[in-house]
């Protein structure tokens, strides 16, 4: 007779396509945690560029991890496919190109032990960008009616690879739904606050990468913003509640255009600055300088890095 394993607390949820140079950190990531009981589940999403294959090589050296392979579904057919693999009580979310804090699930684990109401908790999370380096801590509000208010306005006020989420809710919701992909978190969030609590914790429990790779232009933003809206606007229905408005409708990613990456440059290292890590802020001060070099704002940013760090700030 086989023999199966114990059931593990959390199960990780952790789908991959086309995970590159990023996914050998996430999972070590998730294996370093001091919390240990746990397994990890890897779909590899239909990747070409050897993710799959990187996953199981890992795997064969650590038996909390499980890779499974297939064809390409997409993003919420894969994680659909992950909770039904999960055998967890607690469903934590990863993506292939972040960085989980060491104290995350302990952290997580506990809080939901003290707060049954609670059906998912988040948290803070580290930005960082395509290089791995941080510009800024983001702290989302905490509590559940703020939580609730801000989705229900559209804001992602849960970071979804930070979630950790009961099981059962997250059955009993139905999980995720395909129809308001790329905002399928978003939808996730309306529905199971109207079951429990929303929560996030105030410490950072991830490093959030953003970078080029993680989009693709207006026309990917437009339609999280359609889907959102549309995911806004049944909750406000299953809620019986008047059109509240629809807030979230800022591009929150860079794209090609020349006014974005000037833009999003200057937000960067600004945000970099006031945090205290100077040396990103100078790199984004030399980037908003090479896309206009005529205009005074990337000279400014550069210059203020160089000579004034942040008061009481770390100088990183």
């Amino acid at each position: 007779m086989q023999e199966t394993s114990p059931i593990p607390l959390v199960s990780v949820l952790l789908p991959v396509f086309n995970g590159g140079a990023y996914l050998r950190p996430a999972i070590d990531s998730i294996l370093a945690q001091t919390f240990r009981d746990f397994e990890c589940l890897v779909l590899d999403d239909g990747s070409t560029d050897g993710s799959g294959e990187l996953a199981q090589a890992i795997a064969r050296r650590d038996p909390r991890l499980r890779v499974v392979r297939r064809e390409n579904r997409g993003l919420v057919a894969t994680l659909n496919e992950l909770a039904g693999m999960a055998r967890g009580a607690l469903l934590a979310r990863m993506d292939a190109d972040d960085i989980a804090l060491p104290h995350r699930f302990a952290r997580q684990v506990d809080f939901l032990a003290a707060n049954p109401a609670v059906v998912c908790v988040g948290g803070a999370q580290i930005l960082m960008d395509q290089a791995g380096r941080d510009i800024s801590p983001i702290v989302p509000p905490s509590d559940d009616e703020r939580i609730q208010r801000q989705a229900l306005r559209g804001h992602g006020s849960i970071c979804h690879p930070t979630a950790m989420i009961r099981a059962g809710a997250l059955r009993e919701i139905g999980g995720y739904r395909a129809d308001f992909y790329p905002a399928e978190d978003l939808d996730l969030w309306l529905r199971l606050g109207e079951l429990g609590e929303l929560a996030n914790l105030a410490e950072p429990v991830l490093r959030y990468r953003v970078h080029t790779g993680s989009i693709s232009g207006l026309a990917a933003q437009g339609r999280q913003r359609a889907a959102g809206r549309r995911a806004c606007e049944e909750a406000w229905r299953r809620r019986g509640v008047a059109d509240i408005g629809f807030e979230a409708g800022d591009a929150w990613r860079p794209t090609d255009d020349k006014a974005s990456r000037l833009r999003f440059a200057l937000q960067y290292g600004w945000m970099a600055r006031e945090a205290g890590f100077r040396r990103t802020a100078v790199v984004y001060g030399a980037k908003a300088i090479a896309i206009a070099p005529g205009l005074g704002d990337g000279w400014r940013l550069l210059g203020v890095a160089l000579l004034k760090p942040a008061r009481g700030k770390q100088v990183a």
